[in-house]
């Protein structure tokens, strides 16, 4: 079944044109990022799968269970790649910037679903936004907004 899975992906990135919704090869990308960033610290907390399900119903408007589709697809698609190359490239080609700065924006937010930055989900969302091409600048503000945000929640 997992092969299954994986033939899937990898078919869906090669031939993204030959999908009923080319869209979704975009969301699995999109979803492995995310869960990269979730396991960057090596403990994949309640929190943070609870923020990934939620980031990915809102953002691309999923049922539950095609949210848990997604996320199980990607996580064995992350489980197998080398690098973040089929990933990043093809966000960065149908991404426009804006859209690139969203997700990191993500990214940091669940780096803070559990409560915490760990400096390991630092430095993973660091990585993946250079190679999305988001400026440091954009990188910087994303965080201190989510920082701001999560400071307020826990003053609340």
């Amino acid at each position: 079944m997992l092969d299954t899975i994986a033939d899937f992906f990898h078919r869906t990135l090669a031939e993204p044109q030959r999908r009923p919704q080319p869209e979704l090869t975009l969301e699995l990308a999109a979803a492995a990022l995310l869960c990269e960033v979730m396991r960057a610290d090596y403990d994949v907390s309640t929190a943070e799968r609870q923020a990934v399900c939620a980031m990915l119903t809102k953002r691309y408007s999923l049922s539950q269970g095609e949210v848990e589709e997604l996320i199980a697809l990607a996580e064995e698609e992350v489980d197998q790649a080398v690098g973040y190359y089929p990933f990043v490239s093809l966000i960065n080609a149908h991404y426009d910037y804006p859209q690139r700065c969203e997700l990191v924006t993500l990214m940091w937010h669940l780096a803070w679903a559990d409560g915490s930055l760990d400096p390991l989900e630092e430095h993973r969302i660091r990585r993946l936004a250079s190679l999305l091409h988001v400026s440091h600048s954009d990188f910087i503000h994303a965080k201190l907004k989510v920082e701001g945000e999560e400071a307020t929640l826990k003053a609340e």
